[in-house]
């Protein structure tokens, strides 16, 4: 501060001199100008002492304050060092106290431990005397009750068994009453639902195998001159013609149904010209062969349409088409199809599924049988390579191969395909069977019924839809009839084939006679 004021002064003085150096000519001047610089620099040295006293004496200000700040760091550090040491020596004494604590409970451990090890002495001793203890009463119990071991054992396991028959009989029912309370009543509804809502006609049909002709004497104009019509029709046809004693009536015979069809209809229209001789049979069968193929295309768009299929593959219509000349049990396959499509649509829509896919595994899950005498394998796993290989989506190809369990089921769409197929094949009438399958059938019911132990008769009833087996009372008890009746019915499921279901009876009867004389 003081610099600063002299070089204020040193800066008026030069700027007197200047003046002085200026103004020479005056010299009263040059005189007030040296008074005028004798008392600046007076109070020059007035101002720079002010300021050494007020710099002197900021600086022991300071100097007070520095040592007053110092004093009270050293003794908050000294504080601070205090509580340290403190939480340190607690520390310390927590640290000795459980080096303590461990040490007594290590002494425990270890008197515990050798009284472990002479327990276990003593139960070792303890233990032989119980075994030595054991085989004696054993030994008198079997001279007590004259029985083994082994024979006891062998009581008790028939006792066991005879408990878990009658408990396993008992759950069997209490399982069945409570699955069928609550499936039942909606199960029922809707197949009676859909069945109601499937106003289709009857499914079954007759597959024209024999053609009538006008005149028996026509019987010599299709055999020909040494055979060469008749020879000529079945190698052009690939159908067998069967000409006998059967009046106005010639027979074709082929597995191909719809090679079978179309020697039908050129048959027919060879007939109906009167002109029969190889080059007329050639023609003609050209004419019906193109005639069924658009019949074939034609049936398989209407079934298409009427199940509300739009998208189907060409190919697969075309061979959907050929179902139209198929029969399975005397049930065309094609009605049966588009009758199970319907259904499957009704129950998904009870169910509150979509409609679409359930219609279209429907319509398809019987399509294997329309080239099943040209491809080995059963019809579902035929029908289902055929829909992938022509780009059907998979749970559309895993219902149509699991429809008859060649595949296990696992979808809510396998299910449906399954009981609609069941339906549409268990209708009253809509199946037919011959007498020799029929009886064969019913013989293997009774049979597979037969051999189960307990067994003396059994009546297969209501055309083999229900088993009546009567049982010896003394050798099967009223919870074992419950698991026999259980027990049948599934060997029927694995072993045989039948539409609808079988119901199995079992008839346990005990009679009492007394005779009074």
């Amino acid at each position: 501060m003081e610099w600063i004021i002299i070089g204020i002064i040193c800066l008026a003085a030069g700027a007197i001199g200047s003046y002085l150096f200026v103004s020479n000519a005056n010299n009263s001047k040059v005189q007030e100008a040296a008074r005028v610089v004798s008392e600046a620099e007076q109070r020059a040295r007035r101002i720079t002492e002010d300021a050494q006293r007020d710099a002197e004496t900021a600086r022991k200000t300071s100097l007070v304050e520095a040592r007053e700040e110092i004093l009270k760091l050293k003794q908050s550090s000294e504080g601070e060092e205090k509580k340290r040491k403190q939480e340190l020596q607690a520390m310390e004494n927590r640290i000795m106290q459980r080096e303590e604590s461990l040490d007594r409970r290590n002494d425990a451990l270890d008197r515990k431990e050798h009284q472990l090890s002479s327990l276990q002495g003593q139960i070792d001793k303890r233990k032989v005397e119980v075994d030595e203890l054991f085989g004696k009463q054993t030994a008198e119990l079997e001279r007590i009750a004259v029985l083994t071991r082994e024979d006891a054992h062998r009581e008790l396991l028939d006792r066991v068994r005879a408990d878990a028959v009658r408990e396993e009989a008992q759950i069997l029912r209490e399982s069945e009453q409570r699955v069928r309370a609550r499936a039942d009543k909606t199960a029922r509804e809707i197949v009676s639902t859909a069945i109601q809502r499937c106003a289709s006609d009857q499914a079954s049909e007759i597959t024209v195998t024999s053609v009538h002709i006008p005149s028996d004497d026509l019987k010599g104009r299709i055999i020909g001159r040494e055979g060469r019509n008749i020879r000529t029709f079945e190698q052009v046809t690939g159908v067998s013609l069967v000409i006998d004693d059967t009046p106005e009536t010639v027979v074709l015979s082929s597995f191909d149904p719809v090679r079978r069809e179309t020697a039908r209809v050129a048959l027919e229209n060879l007939i109906a010209d009167g002109r029969i001789h190889p080059a007329r049979i050639e023609e003609m069968y050209a004419k019906a062969e193109t005639l069924v193929n658009e019949r074939v295309v034609e049936a398989g768009e209407q079934a298409a349409f009427d199940c509300g299929i739009q998208d189907l593959h060409p190919d697969l219509i075309k061979v959907l088409g050929r179902l139209r000349y198929r029969t399975s049990f005397g049930q065309n396959v094609l009605r049966h199809s588009v009758q199970v499509a319907s259904l499957c649509g009704m129950m998904a829509s009870e169910l509150g599924l979509d409609e679409t896919p359930a219609k279209r595994a429907g319509l398809l899950h019987d399509i294997g049988k329309a080239i099943d005498h040209d491809v080995e394998g059963p019809h579902a796993v035929i029908g289902a390579d055929l829909c992938r290989r022509l780009g059907e989506r998979p749970e559309i190809v895993h219902a149509v191969e699991a429809h008859h369990a060649d595949i296990e089921p696992n979808t809510v769409l396998d299910v449906l395909v399954q009981a609609a197929d069941a339906i549409s094949a268990a209708r009253p009438g809509a199946r037919r069977e011959s007498a020799e399958a029929y009886i064969k059938r019913l013989e293997k019911l009774e049979e597979i019924s037969n051999a189960h132990e307990g067994v003396e008769r059994t009546y297969a009833m209501q055309a083999g839809r229900e088993l009546h087996v009567m049982v010896q009372p003394e050798k099967v008890s009223d919870a074992e009839a419950t698991v026999l009746a259980h027990d049948i019915a599934r060997q029927i499921e694995d072993g045989m084939q039948y539409p609808g279901q079988v119901r199995v009876v079992v008839i346990r009867e005990s009679r009492a006679v007394g005779i009074a004389k």
